[in-house]
């Protein structure tokens, strides 16, 4: 079945990057059975923004204000140190184009928020959206949200045809890093264009494991686990616990129950599974936090549910799927920044250590690389 969706994606790619725009239009009426303009037109963000009621402005503008609060703090400084008279370090850039895929099968004004303020925070000066039109519209919430972040480029475009066109620059210009969560033909048309841009990740269904102990209220953690289970039917939900009682309370198809001898053998579990999100609800949940190696996002205490991270904490909701948290982490400021390595050495430092330079050279037999430091007296 991979290697079948494999090929079916390439074979999209391969001819919106042959065809270009008269292949997308193809694609896009087939898929989202919309054949008109893709951008999105200033007549139509004003009447979406106008369609927002106020009461659902105020949640959104302070939803805002709590990410880029959280996430102003991230911003990287410059990172530079003198040596004897010479200058070294790190600089930070920001990517200058980037995409954003928001998926339409339920709206996610939120995945457009996540995404959009530490990038406006990083200092992105360009950013082109993406998202599946219903019934030839994009949804009023998401378009309020791009006005919010000064992004007026939005486009009806969704699926491979949309992952397309930003990685090849078809219809649009071209971007440089694309970001934003899809489905599996989302994710692979995003792992097929990785090296033509820059991707965030490869999303895949969303994932819970709770750790809880006796002390934890049972209603609380079976309404946490049931929650991620909402995404669909691939997405899974974990309860790792030392309390017999819980464990049979939280007893339902879709949770896997692990009952465990001792909360460091749960810590342990947690750690095998690499969640996207772990909840440990236990009655010192400090205690475990350094125990744990492998996870996307860490909540602590019965009153930071998953849900409440997904929305209004202010903390970033696109996280590691899929056991990736082994290796990678939840999204920031600095995935929208490069870093540039800096130095300016001085005379004095550069002929008292070029030998360095000069032997190392001729060992590798570089000998323009031994000459570009020997010539200089």
């Amino acid at each position: 079945m991979e290697v079948e969706l494999e090929e079916y994606v390439g074979k999209i790619l391969r001819d919106i990057r042959k065809r270009g725009i008269e292949a997308v239009r193809e694609y896009s009426e087939r898929f989202d059975g919309y054949s008109g303009d893709f951008r999105v037109s200033e007549e139509e963000f004003e009447e979406a923004v106008e369609s927002v009621p106020e009461g659902d402005r105020e949640v959104i503008l302070r939803t805002v204000e709590r990410l880029w609060e959280y996430h102003e703090r991230q911003k990287p400084k410059e990172e530079l140190f003198i040596k004897n008279g010479s200058l070294y370090g790190l600089i930070y850039r920001p990517i200058r184009r980037i995409g954003i895929y928001v998926p339409g099968g339920k709206p996610l004004p939120s995945t457009l928020m996540m995404v959009g303020v530490p990038a406006r925070i990083a200092g992105v000066k360009e950013m082109a959206v993406t998202t599946p039109p219903k019934d030839g519209k994009v949804n009023p919430y998401v378009l309020y949200v791009a006005q919010l972040l000064g992004i007026d480029e939005v486009y009806k475009l969704g699926g491979v045809q949309a992952i397309g066109a930003m990685a090849y620059g078809v219809g649009m210009k071209k971007v440089d890093k694309i970001f934003g969560p899809g489905n599996r033909f989302v994710n692979e048309a995003k792992r097929q264009v990785f090296g033509v841009v820059g991707i965030d990740g490869l999303a895949g269904p969303s994932e819970i494991a709770v750790i809880a102990d006796g002390s934890a209220e049972g209603e609380y953690v079976l309404a946490d686990l049931l929650s991620q289970l909402e995404h669909g039917r691939e997405s899974r939900a974990w309860l790792l616990t030392t309390s017999r009682e819980l464990a049979e309370y939280c007893s339902r198809d879709g949770v896997e129950v692990v009952l465990c001898g001792t909360l460091e053998e749960c810590a342990e579990k947690a750690n095998e599974i690499a969640p996207e999100h772990l909840e440990i609800i236990t009655e010192r949940p400090m205690e475990l936090v350094e125990l744990i190696e492998n996870a996307g996002a860490v909540y602590l205490g019965p009153y930071t549910p998953v849900p409440a991270a997904d929305y209004f904490l202010g903390v970033n909701h696109v996280l590691p799927t899929g056991g990736a948290a082994r290796f990678g982490g939840v999204l920031k400021v600095r995935d929208f920044v490069k870093p540039v390595s800096l130095a300016m050495v001085g005379r004095e430092e550069f002929l008292r250590e070029r030998e360095l330079g000069i032997r190392l050279a001729e060992v590798e037999g570089m000998e323009l690389h031994r000459r570009s430091m020997e010539v200089r007296r």
